[in-house]
C-alpha cells in the first residue's frame, strides 16, 4: 500500500482558470503542472533550468517557503519578461509535504 503524502498546489492561470492538483513530493512544481495539463508552463527544456518557459510568481504567503533562486536560476530569469521579486521557474522548486498547499499564478 502507498502511503506516501500527495501535495496539493493550487496552479492559477493567466486568464485566471484555477487548477488544484495533487503532487507526488521529490517532483518539480514544474512537473505537476505538466503532468496535470496546466496551461501556459511549457518546460521547453524539459526542467534543467535552461529556458525560463515555467515562470510562475509565487504567492506572496508562501515566498519563505519555497526556497530562494540558485544563482543559475537568476541568469535565466534575467531574460523572462515581468520579472517579480516572488518570481521562480517552478523547474527549480522540489514539492514537499511543507508546501502542502502552495499557490503559484502561471506567467506564460
Amino acid at each position: 500500500m502507498n502511503t506516501r503524502l500527495m501535495v496539493k498546489i493550487t496552479y492559477i492561470e493567466r486568464a485566471g482558470a484555477h487548477h488544484i492538483v495533487e503532487v507526488a513530493p521529490g517532483l518539480s512544481v514544474m512537473r505537476g503542472a505538466k503532468d496535470n495539463g496546466v496551461a501556459g508552463i511549457a518546460a521547453d527544456c524539459g526542467g534543467a533550468c535552461q529556458c525560463g518557459t515555467c515562470h510562475v510568481y509565487v504567492d506572496p504567503a508562501w515566498e519563505n517557503r519555497t526556497g530562494t533562486r540558485s544563482s543559475l536560476e537568476e541568469a535565466i530569469l534575467e531574460f523572462a519578461d515581468d520579472v517579480r521579486p516572488n518570481s521562480r521557474l517552478a523547474c527549480q522548486m522540489t514539492v514537499t509535504e511543507d508546501l502542502d498547499g502552495l499557490i503559484v499564478r502561471v506567467v506564460e
